[in-house]
């Protein structure tokens, strides 16, 4: 018993000298992260935010299922101060920054908090709630630390991976995992759309827009969510791949303060086992158009409905998300070249990367006071109307951009598109306005919202 006492204090400062020795070897930095954290963190910020919402004052009838629909609405709103925090990624020394729509997209004051404790207010330069990310910029400083952006093809599962972030603001913590999946749609309920890196490094609450870093130091992509029933971290996590974090950055230098993405005018399925077997293919792959919109890039360049898009720039595409996907993040931003399958036969097709058009002119027209709906907002649909309000390629006709303070109470909600107003047929925002306008007794309204038709009396 004494000889093992006295060989293990012997071992005591061999023990000491190997917990804090700093790596010397390639091989010896494998088998710690200290030396990546040291070089990463600086780079990852905490975001601090402050936004003002409207609140109403509440009422005995608010949670009675009955009296609440009556009393929706009624009272004056109050505005409240509400705060939140996040995280975010220095991407350059003078000081852009790049975190998730939904920490600062609403924010009226943000305060970034770098590593070392200094504080710096801070502005939105673009903003984009589909794809869930936000570019800000700190103005009057230079010399940041900042990560550079790992090219997107190039990541593979199994790769070693760092989240780094603020959860619940206990402070930046880093957790570590690896990629778990590739060309993740992050969930039928998730924000943002398309292609997901999916990891299981833990991202908890107040992880949004931290880093999820690689073995070298690059940055992966910006962590958003989660998939968990519990609110917690089960080990699915998705990050926003920096190569769209890429395109981002380049358009808020440009100048634009939304994104610009570009437009396919498309709806397409996956080409599944089944899909695939009736196409003649020995495996599944690609996206088979189901409709085309007549001004759509695709349908210029000679794509028709049934067609399947196999590729884009090289990059096989497994889902139309992932199709918006790489035209998004293409290199050369004026066309991408993309892979047909038609009758069996492959082909390559070069289309045009546009915004959505904004033709015919959307002729927005507003109803005055003194009409049965003042302030209803309506517009003629277009490509443009299309995209903003996420409506069917096949809508036409007349939408609600804003349904004014009365249309709200009846039951209109923006995106709401106009068919019949008391028996006549609207085509036009003119046409649908003067039949409001002349309407003094019961108003009957069709409409679609979705993928439902509405009737509204009032």
């Amino acid at each position: 018993m004494k000889f093992l006492i006295s060989l293990l204090l012997c071992c005591l400062p061999f023990v000491a000298q190997a917990e804090s020795r700093v790596p010397q070897s390639q091989s010896e930095i494998a088998l710690s992260f200290a030396p990546l954290v040291r070089g990463t963190a600086p780079a990852v910020v905490n975001i601090y935010v402050r936004f003002v919402t409207q609140a109403r004052a509440r009422t005995p009838f608010m949670d009675d299922p009955f009296f609440e629909r009556l009393f929706e609405g009624f009272g004056q709103t109050q505005p409240r101060v509400q705060n939140s925090l996040g995280s975010g990624v220095i991407l350059s020394e003078d000081g852009i920054v790049v975190s998730n729509y939904h920490v600062v997209g609403q924010a009226t004051d943000i305060r970034v908090v770098l590593n070392d404790g200094r504080e710096y207010d801070a502005r939105v330069l673009l903003g984009d709630q589909d794809s869930d990310l936000a570019i800000l910029k700190i103005d009057g400083i230079a010399d940041l630390p900042f990560l550079s952006l790992r090219d997107s093809e190039t990541v593979e599962v199994g790769e070693l991976t760092l989240a780094i972030g603020n959860p619940f603001g206990v402070g930046q913590t880093v957790s570590s995992g690896i990629v778990s999946g590739l060309a993740r749609s992050g969930g039928s309920n998730g924000r943002g759309a398309g292609y997901f890196i999916q990891t299981d490094a833990p991202i908890n609450p107040g992880n949004s827009g931290g880093a999820l870093v690689d073995m070298r130091g690059q940055l992966l992509g910006i962590n958003t969510r989660i998939l968990s029933r519990s609110g917690g971290s089960n080990g699915i996590g998705f990050a926003i791949p920096a190569d769209l974090v890429a395109a981002f950055v380049k358009q808020a230098r440009d100048g634009n303060d939304s994104f610009v993405r570009p437009w396919a005018g498309a709806t397409g399925q996956a080409v599944d086992a089944d899909l695939a077997e009736t196409l003649g293919r020995d495996r599944p792959g690609g996206i088979m158009l189901a409709g085309l919109h007549p001004a759509s890039p695709l349908a210029e360049a000679g794509f028709e409905v049934g067609d399947v898009v196999l590729a884009v720039d090289g990059a096989p595409v497994g889902s139309p998300g992932e199709m918006l996907f790489r035209m998004s993040v293409a290199s050369d931003q004026e066309r991408a070249t993309m892979i047909r399958l038609r009758d069996g036969q492959e082909d390559e097709l070069t289309v045009a990367l546009i915004p959505p058009p904004d033709d015919p002119p959307r002729d927005e027209t507003v109803l005055p006071e003194g009409t049965s709906l003042p302030g209803l907002t309506l517009a003629r649909i277009n490509p443009a109307v299309l995209a903003e309000l996420n409506l069917p390629i096949a809508a036409e006709g007349v939408v609600v951009l804003d349904e004014g303070p009365i249309g709200r109470r009846v039951g209109l909600r923006r995106g709401d598109v106009l068919q019949r107003i008391d028996r006549q047929d609207v085509e036009t925002p003119a046409q649908a306005a003067a039949i409001l306008s002349e309407a003094r007794r019961g108003t009957t309204v069709r409409a679609v919202r979705g993928n439902s038709r509405i009737v509204l009396r009032f």
